[in-house]
C-alpha cells in the first residue's frame, strides 16, 4: 500500500477528546483499516496498481466528456443527455483530485500529481483551485464542523435552510458573495479575498462564460431583431454551456447538498470524528448521489481512515457501515436540514461544555462547564 501523507496526525486532538469517544473513534478507524487490508489482499491487483487505476478512472472521465462534446457538436447526443453524461464523468474527476490531495496516486511523482489536478480541474472550472484547496481540505480534516472549517463554509454548511441556501449551495462562489452581507466589515473583506484567490483563474473565465451565456440568451429572447453577430455566437456559447457551464452547475449543486449535510457544524470540537458526520443512504437521495459518485452515503468512512481511494469505499461500505453504526455514528439523521447542520446536543471534552445557540440568531460559543 502506498505511503500516504497526514493519515492519522490528529493524536492531539483525540487526547482532548472524553475518553469514550476517543476510544470509539480508535475502534472505528482500526476496523475501517482492518476492512480495507483484508479488501486488498483478496484483491492485490488493486493494492499494486492503485495509482495506475486512479490514472485510468481519470483518463476515462474525460474522454468521456470529449466524447459526448463531439456527439452534441455534431447533433448525434441531445443536450440534456451531454449534460448527464458529462456531468457523471465530472464527478469521477472530482474523487480522483480529492484523493490526490491525500496523495494517493503517484506520491513520489509531483509531476504526475500536479497534471492529474490540471486535468481534473479543467473538467470542472466551478471549482476551488485544487493546489489551494489541499490546504484547506487538509485543515478541514482537523477542524472539520468548527467555524475555521471554511471548506464547507463555503459550500453552505451551518446556514439555515431557505431560497438563500438553495442558490448558494450550486456555486461557492456565489455563496460567499451571498455571505458577505451578515458578516462583519473586516471579516467580509477577508472572506471575498479569500474567495477571490481560491476560485481563480480558471473560475473566473468560468463566470464570465456563464453570464455571457445568460446574458445572450435572454437577450436573443427579448429582442424584436437579433444582430447578426449575436446569431453567430449564439451558437458557439450554447455549446460551451453544454458541454463544459450546465454540467457542473448539476454536478457542484448535487455534491454540495449532499457534503453540506452529511457533515455537522457549530457544536463540533476540533477533532471529534465521531460527530463530524453521518451517514446519508436513502434511497430518495439517489439523484443526487448519482452526481457526486455515492459521497452521502462513503465520506463518513473517509474521515475515520483518510488513505483509502474513493472506489474501494464504494466496495467495503456495507462491513464499514455496520462498523460505524454500532460505535455511535448517525445514518439518515435528516432532521439536520431543519437544526442548521447543528449536531443538536452539547459536547463535552476536558472541562469545557459547547453551549449551542439558535443557528440563526448566534453562533456557538465556549464557556466553562459548571
Amino acid at each position: 500500500m502506498p505511503k500516504i501523507a497526514n493519515a492519522d496526525d490528529d493524536t492531539q486532538l483525540l487526547d482532548a477528546l472524553p475518553a469514550e469517544d476517543a476510544a470509539q473513534v480508535r475502534k472505528i478507524r482500526t476496523g475501517v483499516r482492518e476492512i480495507s487490508r483484508a479488501f486488498r489482499q483478496r484483491h492485490p491487483f488493486v493494492d499494486r496498481f492503485q495509482s495506475e487505476i486512479g490514472l485510468g478512472l481519470l483518463t476515462g472521465s474525460a474522454l468521456l466528456m470529449l466524447a459526448c462534446a463531439v456527439a452534441f457538436a455534431r447533433g448525434a447526443l441531445p443536450a440534456w443527455a451531454t449534460i448527464v453524461l458529462i456531468a457523471l464523468a465530472c464527478s469521477v474527476a472530482h474523487e480522483v483530485e480529492h484523493d490526490l490531495i491525500h496523495r494517493m496516486y503517484y506520491p513520489r511523482v509531483r509531476a504526475m500529481q500536479h497534471l492529474m489536478l490540471a486535468v481534473g480541474w479543467i473538467m470542472r472550472p466551478s471549482s476551488v483551485n485544487p493546489w489551494v484547496r489541499r490546504h484547506f481540505h487538509l485543515e478541514h480534516h482537523r477542524i472539520s464542523g468548527t467555524e475555521n472549517d471554511l471548506e464547507e463554509r463555503w459550500i453552505t454548511n451551518g446556514e439555515p435552510w431557505n431560497v438563500r441556501r438553495l442558490f448558494m449551495t450550486g456555486d461557492g462562489f456565489l455563496a460567499t458573495a451571498l455571505r458577505l452581507p451578515y458578516a462583519k466589515p473586516r471579516r467580509a473583506f477577508k472572506l471575498w479575498v479569500r474567495a477571490t484567490l481560491a476560485y481563480g483563474p480558471l473560475p473566473w473565465l468560468y463566470h464570465l462564460a456563464l453570464l455571457a451565456f445568460i446574458g445572450m440568451n435572454v437577450w436573443a429572447a427579448m429582442a424584436d431583431t437579433q444582430p447578426a453577430w449575436l446569431t453567430e455566437q449564439l451558437a458557439t456559447v450554447n455549446l460551451v454551456a453544454v458541454v463544459w457551464l450546465l454540467p457542473n452547475i448539476l454536478r457542484t449543486f448535487c455534491l454540495h447538498f449532499v457534503s453540506s449535510n452529511v457533515h455537522y457544524y457549530g457544536d463540533i470540537l476540533p477533532g471529534d470524528i465521531l460527530r463530524q458526520t453521518q451517514v446519508i443512504d436513502r434511497w430518495f437521495f439517489l439523484p443526487f448521489q448519482l452526481f457526486c459518485f455515492n459521497f452521502g452515503s462513503t465520506h463518513a468512512i473517509h474521515h475515520f481512515w483518510v488513505s483509502e481511494p474513493f472506489y474501494i469505499r464504494q466496495w467495503t461500505a456495507k462491513e464499514a457501515h455496520a462498523l460505524l453504526r454500532r460505535h455511535g455514528v448517525r445514518f439518515n439523521d435528516l432532521d439536520t436540514f431543519r437544526r442548521a447542520n447543528r449536531y443538536g446536543e452539547a459536547v463535552q471534552a476536558k472541562g469545557w461544555q459547547l453551549e449551542v445557540k439558535r443557528p440563526s440568531r448566534a453562533k456557538p460559543s465556549l464557556s466553562p462547564s459548571a
